[in-house]
Parts: structure tokens; C-alpha cells; sequence
């Protein structure tokens, strides 16, 4: 299995209302070192049906300025939808990252 397709199947895991960021993801796909690639995959996503990558956010809490499906306004949108809240900064509240050991 590739890099790719092993983040993406870490991205599958995500569940409805929460988020990780692109250094949780990296490093549960195998090598924390790899969160630009992340991003990468991230943006050639095949499958966004199957692969929710509008649920990966930067480390701060922020949504993507270019996300790849309609601008940062859609991703904030479908995270709302999931029920992820944000604060006042616009950021995901600290509570809706998923937990990673």
C-alpha cells in the first residue's frame, strides 16, 4: 500500500463530528513527519464521497484556504453540518479533534 491510500484510509476513520489535523493524520497513516503530504493527497483525493477530507484541518483548528472542493466557506459548511463547532476566531473548538495516542 502506498502512502496515499494509507492516508486515506486514516482520513475513512475520522468519524462524523470531529476533525484531525494534518500531523494526526500523518502520523497514524505511519510517519508524523509526512503532514505536507498529507495535504497532497489530501488535494488529488479520488474519492471524496468515501474519503471525508473536509474533515482535516490545520493544527490550529483552521479549515484550508484552498480546499480542493469549493473554497474554505464549503469546508467550514460541511463541518457544520457534522456538527463540529467553531469559536470565535473561526477556529474548531480544541474538543472536536479527534484523540490520538
Amino acid at each position: 500500500m502506498n502512502t496515499f491510500e494509507q492516508i486515506y484510509l486514516v482520513v475513512q476513520t475520522i468519524p462524523r463530528g470531529k476533525v484531525a489535523s494534518y500531523g494526526q493524520i500523518a502520523r497514524l497513516a505511519g510517519n508524523p513527519r509526512l503532514s505536507r503530504v498529507v495535504g497532497y493527497a489530501l488535494h488529488v483525493n479520488p474519492d471524496p464521497e468515501r474519503i471525508p477530507c473536509y474533515r482535516v484541518v490545520n493544527r490550529f483548528g483552521e479549515v484550508s484556504s484552498a480546499f480542493a472542493f469549493g473554497g474554505e466557506n464549503i469546508q467550514r459548511e460541511l463541518l457544520m453540518k457534522d456538527g463540529v463547532e467553531f469559536d470565535e476566531n473561526g477556529r474548531v473548538k480544541p474538543e472536536y479533534f479527534i484523540s490520538v495516542q
